[in-house]
């Protein structure tokens, strides 16, 4: 199943889980510091929160669409290759406390998108925790 991602920057990533939570009526799918994603079954969706510096209202970070398989991420690169836009393709990276193969493209206004699948967990051992240290410059 593919499902679109929605990247926002938070300033307080507590106040935004709570919210999100109560929002889509559902807990975070992976929780570590400074990050939380929710894995939302309808609409299909991928909220990816990354916590933003005090005081900075929610911005977008990026998009993306998350599908199941490093194939279907080869599938569109070559698609989005083929259709004139310029790719960045990146195997094996760590990304948001996981594995990924990604494509990246960028659309007409700057905003950023991903195709991608992730392909293990990072960093399990801090799952749930809240604090200890940012999450990691990604995306």
């Amino acid at each position: 199943m593919s499902r679109v991602q929605l990247a926002l920057r938070v300033a307080d990533l507590e106040a935004a889980v709570g919210f999100y939570s109560r929002l889509f009526g559902a807990a975070p799918a992976k929780r570590r510091p400074g990050y939380a994603n929710f894995a939302v079954a309808e609409p299909p969706l991928k909220l990816v929160l990354l916590e933003g510096e005090p005081g900075e209202p929610t911005r977008l970070d990026h998009l993306g669409v998350e599908v199941p398989t490093t194939e279907e991420v080869t599938a569109a690169t070559t698609r989005l290759a083929e259709a004139g836009l310029a790719t960045l393709e990146e195997a094996g990276t760590t990304c948001c406390y996981a594995v990924q193969d990604k494509v990246w493209v960028t659309g007409p206004g700057a905003e950023r998108w991903e195709v991608y699948t992730v392909t293990a967990d990072d960093r399990p051992e801090l799952e749930g925790r809240t604090t200890a240290e940012r999450a990691p410059a990604c995306c």
